[in-house]
């Protein structure tokens, strides 16, 4: 699997966490359920960029064979905020599935990022 990142916009640029540092960090987080209902990012646009990244049809069945794929006995990792870190896939196959809960840990504060200001297209894959 390809290497994973979770970026935000932010004035200093983008923000850009190693998913697999999140996962580390995590470890000792407890483990809750959370209704699909309060993850907000269902209704925003999370892996397309307009122009960039169009939604097209191949890259939509791309994203749908992550979410077939993704393992759902790993809890998502949500921010201090709510926002999903990392598990969207999982969010999506569970929602699919007709479910209405998710197993997720949450970060209280949230840890400081490896990247600021910088390109996806320039971190190492």
């Amino acid at each position: 699997m390809r290497k994973q990142y979770h970026p935000v916009p932010s004035e200093d640029g983008l923000r850009v966490w190693d998913v697999d540092r999140l996962v580390e960090l995590a470890g000792e987080l407890p483990t809750r359920r959370v209704p699909l209902k309060e993850i907000w990012e269902l209704d925003e646009v999370r892996w397309f960029d307009g122009d960039k990244e169009p939604p097209t049809c191949r890259a939509i069945l791309e994203h749908m064979r992550l979410v077939m794929d993704s393992d759902t006995s790993f809890p998502i990792l949500l921010g201090s905020d709510g926002r999903v870190m990392d598990g969207m896939h999982r969010v999506i196959k569970v929602a699919l599935e007709g479910g209405t809960e998710i197993e997720a840990k949450q970060f209280l504060d949230d840890p400081e990022p490896d990247y600021v200001g910088v390109n996806l297209d320039d971190l190492p894959y």
